[in-house]
């Protein structure tokens, strides 16, 4: 069907426009936001023909997938304007906010989903700049660009801009997220990273521009939200634009370079060393707790809080050795999909397994965990085994990438190059492993009735 009878069809699932609170979409998802859950027909929807699945969580979640989700969001909301009139969405979902936090499980949940919050907007930009300075690099070291040339010191400013300036952006969402005002939020970013503090001595040492990374910007920002939210309380409105971020800024200022700064670096040295120790040390078997685990994560949408981790990792070691055993999950689940694809007979799951897979290979793996894998069951555990195989073998041989981007095939540009062809084989290892272990013990055909 197209994109608008597709829109359609979700927005009558879920009660019409006036049920609609807010809507918005990631890379693959539609998430909807409702003021009637009694109104939703929740098993009618995961069998509308172009959703891949459905996940309930503090949003509901459609799966339509990379580019199809961008086009049918944009229809969604042609129909929930055309036929809710006049109606604020905005002063909708705040009505509905309180309740909708009640729905979280845990604190730490839902401190996770917060971060993922702050750094989910800019994965394209992260995306985009890593691809960029991979595709730079490895042109340079195939002896295709002249690494002195000025197209190459073109392309590596374009591609590293965005690391060089990223707290700021980090520092501006996070306002957002807590609350406070964004330019403020960049500017606690730029606290961090300015190089003049460099010249500014305290406790007897030279501060060092950038120490606490993200980790201290996170903090800043968050703080300075919550300095001004609070003075504002008691500030008089005529002079609330004066004095209010003055005070937020201020504080905020020498809390950071006295407290936040220290603290951000040693949280950051107690994540960096906790994980390299932990890969050190564990191994084999560290690579294939993390990779067969990362799946589960990806499902519940918290991967996103992970985002700060990795780039922590790159900030402090220059490199990041967690990113690649991640990345088997979704090899594991490429090498379970194409058993299936292999192995079944049905017309209707061929076709769900050859839609997803382009982008599952491409490190897109959610059409394929929600349209093929997960509900199928157990070659979604089969994938999960088969992804243990792939990151155990990056663990070994100490795989790292030295931006952080998609998965897959993409991510063999984003490899230290004397770990490319480990990172290579790796893949092959969770795409092998995962196809063998659904073949012969994840999958059926009679597991698949609801694609009749």
């Amino acid at each position: 069907m197209s994109n608008q009878e597709l829109a359609r069809k979700i927005l009558e699932q879920f009660g019409g426009a006036d049920n609609i609170a807010s809507y918005e979409n990631c890379m693959t998802r539609l998430r909807i936001k409702v003021y009637d859950d009694q109104q939703i027909n929740k098993e009618t929807i995961q069998k509308i023909d172009g959703v891949l699945g459905f996940v309930e969580d503090e949003t509901y979640q459609i799966i339509l997938g990379p580019g199809k989700v961008n086009k049918v969001t944009e229809e969604f909301g042609k129909l929930v304007e055309n036929e809710s009139g006049e109606i604020d969405l905005k002063a909708r979902a705040s009505e509905q906010k309180n309740e909708l936090k009640k729905k979280n499980s845990t604190p730490f949940k839902l401190l996770l989903r917060r971060i993922a919050n702050i750094f989910i907007p800019l994965i394209p930009a992260l995306i985009a700049s890593g691809l960029i300075t991979g595709f730079t690099k490895f042109f340079v070291q195939a002896g295709w660009l002249n690494g002195e040339s000025q197209l190459v010191m073109i392309l590596s400013i374009i591609g590293s801009g965005l690391f060089g300036y990223l707290g700021i952006l980090v520092g501006v969402n996070a306002a957002k997220e807590f609350g406070g005002s964004p330019a403020l939020g960049g500017l606690a970013g730029i606290l961090i990273i300015n190089p003049a503090i460099g010249d500014v001595a305290l406790f007897g040492e030279n501060l060092l521009p950038g120490r606490g990374g993200l980790i201290g910007v996170l903090i800043a920002a968050i703080f300075m939200a919550f300095v001004e939210k609070n003075v504002r309380k008691i500030m008089p409105q005529a002079i609330d634009i004066i004095f209010t971020p003055t005070i937020a800024l201020l504080v905020t200022g020498l809390l950071t370079y006295s407290v936040f700064m220290p603290i951000g670096g040693f949280i950051s040295d107690i994540i960096t060393q906790g994980l390299l120790s932990l890969i050190d040390v564990g191994g084999l078997v560290a690579g294939f707790v993390l990779g067969a685990t990362f799946l589960p994560l990806v499902v519940t949408g918290l991967h996103q809080g992970l985002t700060p981790v990795h780039l922590e990792l790159i900030n402090s070691l220059g490199d990041d050795p967690l990113l690649p055993i991640l990345a088997m999950g979704g090899a594991g689940q490429v090498g379970a999909a194409f058993a299936i694809f292999m192995k079944t007979k049905k017309k209707k799951l061929k076709r769900a397994v050859g839609g997803a897979l382009p982008a599952g290979i491409l490190g897109i793996g959610e059409p394929l965990i929600f349209g093929v894998t997960l509900p199928l069951g157990r070659p979604f555990l089969t994938a999960c085994l088969g992804a243990g195989f792939g990151g155990a073998f990056q663990a070994y041989f100490d795989v790292a990438t030295f931006v952080i981007g998609v998965s897959g095939i993409p991510l063999i540009f984003l490899v230290n190059a004397g770990e490319i062809i480990f990172y290579i084989i790796g893949l092959l290892i969770a795409y092998a492993a995962g196809f063998i272990l659904t073949y012969l013990f994840g999958f059926k055909d009679e597991m698949a009735s609801e694609f009749e």
